[in-house]
């Protein structure tokens, strides 16, 4: 473990960087952890190593940049197999886990943006801001009960992998709080729980 060359990751506190600062922790991979502040000034200096501006971003130890939340963690659990991030390629529980990681980052991450950056999904800014805000919110809520359904305690039934992690941090933004969505699905609750006792999700909650 101790020869592992190091990542750096880019994130910022309450952001998609939590996933994949867990995945890191999980592996026992060294990295550098470096916050990203929010202001225009800083993320214009990010862009010139994230041409997106947004975090997370990882730098691979052989100096590759990537982005995308969910890329990241499926590429760190195919470069760390014997950390037991996701079932083994090729297996049908393989298959599944990229299901519910494009599901999560095609849906309910997008219906995430729609609710808190509700301007930005019209060309008429705030004027549509409401509605728009509200639907990204009816339909957070119908992505996340779809998963809760498929929770056998975990996302891939009896065992973990890196998709709870990613479960766990989105169902986190529900503005709602946490005992509203844990009233409206009890499983989340259940679910998180769980998530909170692994030492890699405490170390990095405490972090962020």
């Amino acid at each position: 473990m101790s020869s592992m060359k190091q990542y750096k990751l880019y994130g910022r506190q309450g952001s998609g960087s939590l996933a994949v600062q867990v995945a890191l922790e999980e592996i026992g991979a060294p990295f550098e952890r470096i916050w990203v502040a929010n202001d225009p000034e800083a993320v214009a200096r990010f862009r010139e190593i994230n041409p997106t501006g947004k975090v997370p971003a990882l730098v691979l130890p052989d100096g590759t940049l990537m982005f995308e939340s969910a890329a990241i963690l499926i590429h760190l659990s195919l470069a760390h197999p014997a950390a037991g991030l996701a079932p083994k390629p090729g297996t049908s529980e393989h298959a599944l886990f990229l299901q519910w990681m494009t599901f999560m980052s095609a849906n309910a991450y997008e219906a995430v943006l729609r609710l808190y950056y509700s301007d930005r999904f019209s060309t008429r800014g705030a004027l549509d801001a409401e509605p728009i805000r509200e639907q990204g919110t009816r339909d957070f809520l119908g992505h996340l009960e779809l998963l809760g359904r498929s929770l056998k305690p975990y996302v891939l039934g009896a065992c973990y992998s890196i998709a709870d992690v990613y479960l766990y941090m989105l169902a986190s933004w529900y503005p709602g709080g946490k005992e509203e969505l844990y009233a409206r699905l009890p499983p989340l609750e259940v679910h998180a729980k769980a998530l909170s006792l692994r030492p890699a999700v405490a170390k990095v909650e405490a972090d962020h």
